[in-house]
């Protein structure tokens, strides 16, 4: 019997020591990341620390404003990891959203981050979807210097609704958030989602999915 209680309480002693280890935060100063190596982890390998200079940690560019000339009049210039390795480790990542008159960035999720989001010009309506089952939608009509809050993996979306372009800035809290376009993942997957199972899905008549499927 006594054994038995052992082995019970090294098993939790186990159980309990998988479950709170994590490395939520950076284990040294800065991992500048090395984007020529080859090797894969769930993230991206360090620089030499020693090779490391200033400019490592210096981006340009997001004074330029976004090109909104397309289908949503909308454009977002993200700068994560990938363009700005020095963003490895640290769990952070931004982005610049510039909007024509009238223009939206779709619904969409970022699968690994929440979102903050800084009105800089323009009047912009945004919310976002509570999970089922109550898929409450949350909006505000947001001004010049407003700040709201996009928490992770919730469908949210901006619209400019003043007459003139917009201008926001995003923060989110990953090097490396992740995007999925509702639109674009349902009716432009590859291969493509059947058209049948979204009929049924979103109640609708076939020949309509079959054309949503046509413009993605």
């Amino acid at each position: 019997m006594a054994s038995q209680f052992a082995l019970l309480l090294g098993l939790l002693a186990i159980t309990c020591s998988v479950a709170f280890a994590s490395d939520n935060n950076p284990l040294q100063d800065f991992c500048v990341a090395d984007n020529s190596s080859s090797v894969l982890v769930n993230g991206l390998v360090c620089k030499d620390p020693k090779l490391v200079e200033a400019n490592d940690f210096l981006f340009r560019g997001l004074h330029l404003a976004g090109n909104t000339s397309n289908a949503v009049g909308s454009k977002v210039n993200l700068v994560n990891v990938e363009q700005f390795p020095a963003l490895n480790t640290l769990g952070i990542s931004m982005a610049r959203v510039d909007y024509a008159p009238l223009g939206i960035n779709p619904p969409h999720i970022h699968p690994r981050a929440t979102e903050i989001l800084t009105v800089i010009e323009g009047s912009l309506q945004v919310g976002f979807v509570t999970s089922n089952p109550e898929n409450r939608f949350i909006t505000k009509l947001l001004q010049k210097g407003d700040v709201f809050v996009f928490p992770m993996g919730l469908i949210h979306f901006q619209r400019n609704v003043g007459h003139g372009n917009a201008l926001a800035i995003s923060a989110l809290s990953s090097q490396n958030p992740g995007i999925i376009t509702i639109a674009n993942a349902v009716f432009g997957s590859k291969p493509a989602i059947s058209s049948d199972l979204l009929s049924k899905a979103f109640q609708a008549d076939k020949n309509i999915i079959v054309r949503m499927e046509s413009q993605f």
